[in-house]
C-alpha cells in the first residue's frame, strides 16, 4: 500500500524485520499495542490480540512473566491461527526472561521479537550473565530484540556512574539532564553489549520510555543523533482519557515531525472495562492526521455554533465516522486507496459548501433558519440535494457507491487481518 506524502523526511536507520514487517529505513511507521490479559489464559489473550490486530495494531506485545505464561505462548499462536489472525507477537520480559526462555524453547520459537529491559535483567555480577543469556537465545532463534530502557526501572549502577561522571565536570548538568543522559547511555551501551555477544545490529530496536513530554522529546532527539537503530516511541504511563491522548500526541508528533520514530504505541490506561483498541485508533489517527500513514477514511466536521442549534450534524458525523471504520475491514480487502478518502459533514451554510467541496464527499446540513435541504458534493461538484428524514441512510449509500466506482478493485487472494 502506498502511503501519503507528508513532506516529513525520516532519519536514516537500519531496517529490522519482525515477522513479515519491516521496521526502520524507509518503511512506514508501525503501530503497536499490548494486551492486558493474563497470558496464562491463552484463550482470553488470543481474543484480545485478535481484537487489537483487527483494529489495526501491526504488532502486539504480550506479557511473559511466569513459567505458565511462557508455556501458554505457543497456545496463543495456535488459537490465533484458528481465528485466521496472523500478527507478529512480542514477548515482554522482565527479571526472569533468561529462565523462562531457557525452560520453554517453544516460547522463544513462537515469538517474533523479544522485549528486554536492561534495567532489570539482573543486579550486580548476575546482570551481564543473565543479559548475555537472553541475547544468546535471541541469536540462537534469530529473533530481533527491542532493548527497552524505562525511566522507572533504570539500571541504578549505571545511573550512579553517570552521576559520578557529571559531578567531576567543570560545569555539572542538573539532575534532570543527568537522568536523560543515563537513559540514552543505558540504551546505547546495552545495544553495544548485545552486538559484542553476537546479535546482529540489524536485529536491534531501541526505546527509552518516560512519562514526561519534554523528557521524551529531549531523550529521543539525543538518541537519534547517536545511533542508527530504529526507535520505538511512546510515553510510558501516559494516563487515562484525554490526558493520555494529549500527552502522547504532544510528545510523539514533535519527534515524528523531525523524522524520529519507526514504531509507536499510545499507552492509554483504559477506563474500567474499557476498550483496549482505543490506543490503536489514537495511534492511527495521529499518524494519519500528520500525513505519515493512511488507515481509514477521515471525517471532517465543524464544531458547531449558534447557527447550528440542531444536533443532527453531530449525530451524522459520528454515524459516518463509525460507518466507514466498520466498513474498512471489508473495503481494504476489495479496494486500493480507499483509506485515503476524505469526508466532510458540515452544519451550516457559512463553511459547509466550501469544506464539502474540498473533501472527496461532503454534505452541508442546514443550520438554524436555513432551508431544510442538504447539498452533497463529490470531488468538488454538487451531485444531489438530500432532504427529509432519511438523510443519514441516503448519505451512507452515496459513500458506498462512491467507493465502488472510484477505487481500484484488488486482485483475488489479497486479504487483511
Amino acid at each position: 500500500m502506498s502511503e501519503p506524502s507528508s513532506g516529513i523526511v525520516r532519519r536514516p536507520t537500519r531496517s529490522v524485520r519482525v515477522g513479515d514487517l519491516v521496521i526502520g529505513s524507509a518503511a512506514p511507521v508501525v503501530v503497536q499495542s499490548m494486551t492486558n490479559t493474563d497470558t496464562e489464559d491463552h484463550i482470553s489473550t488470543a481474543i484480545q490480540v485478535a481484537q487489537l490486530a483487527r483494529a489495526g495494531s501491526e504488532i502486539v506485545r504480550i506479557t511473559v512473566n511466569t513459567m505458565e505464561a511462557a508455556a501458554a505462548v505457543p497456545k496463543v499462536r495456535e488459537q490465533l491461527l484458528k481465528m485466521n489472525v496472523d500478527v507478529p507477537l512480542v514477548g515482554d520480559f522482565h527479571f526472569n526472561g533468561h529462565k523462562l526462555l531457557r525452560e520453554h524453547p517453544a516460547c522463544a520459537e513462537t515469538l517474533d521479537k523479544l522485549r528486554i529491559n536492561p534495567g532489570n535483567v539482573g543486579k550486580g555480577s548476575k546482570r551481564d550473565e543473565q543479559y548475555a543469556a537472553l541475547i544468546d537465545i535471541a541469536c540462537r532463534y534469530d529473533k530481533p530484540v527491542r532493548i527497552g530502557v524505562n525511566w522507572g526501572s533504570l539500571d541504578q549502577a549505571l545511573l550512579a556512574r553517570v552521576m559520578d561522571e557529571n559531578a567531576r565536570r567543570p560545569q555539572p548538568k542538573d539532575a534532570i539532564e543527568v537522568m536523560r543522559e543515563a537513559m540514552v547511555t543505558s540504551a546505547l551501551e546495552s545495544a553495544a553489549q548485545a552486538v559484542e555477544w553476537g546479535l546482529s545490529p540489524d536485529r536491534i530496536i531501541l526505546s527509552c520510555k518516560v512519562s514526561g513530554v519534554q523528557d521524551l522529546i529531549a531523550i529521543y532527539s539525543e538518541l537519534a543523533k547517536r545511533c542508527d537503530y530504529p526507535l520505538h516511541l511512546g510515553l510510558t504511563e501516559a494516563g487515562m482519557g484525554s490526558k493520555g491522548i494529549v500527552a502522547s500526541t504532544a510528545a510523539m508528533s514533535v519527534l515524528l515531525q523531525q523524522g524520529i520514530g519507526d514504531t509507536i504505541r499510545v499507552s492509554l490506561t483504559p477506563e474500567p472495562n474499557g476498550d483496549r483498541t482505543k490506543e490503536v485508533i489514537v495511534a492511527q489517527e495521529m499518524l494519519q492526521t500528520m500525513g505519515l500513514r493512511a488507515f481509514t477514511p477521515m471525517v471532517a466536521a465543524c464544531p458547531g455554533c449558534g447557527r447550528t442549534t440542531s444536533t443532527f450534524f453531530q449525530e451524522l458525523a459520528a454515524d459516518i465516522q463509525t460507518y466507514v471504520r466498520d466498513r474498512m475491514p471489508e473495503w481494504k480487502t476489495q479496494y486500493d486507496g480507499v483509506e485515503r478518502m476524505t469526508l466532510a459533514v458540515m452544519g451550516c451554510v457559512v463553511n459547509g459548501p466550501g469544506e464539502s467541496k474540498h473533501a472527496n464527499i461532503g454534505i452541508s446540513l442546514p443550520g438554524t433558519g436555513e432551508t431544510p435541504v442538504a447539498p452533497v458534493f463529490e470531488d468538488g461538484e454538487k451531485t444531489v440535494t438530500l432532504k427529509g428524514d432519511n438523510i443519514a441512510a441516503e448519505f451512507r449509500g452515496i459513500v458506498d457507491a462512491y467507493v465502488a466506482r472510484t477505487y481500484t478493485k484488488k486482485t483475488a487472494g489479497r486479504t487483511g487481518v
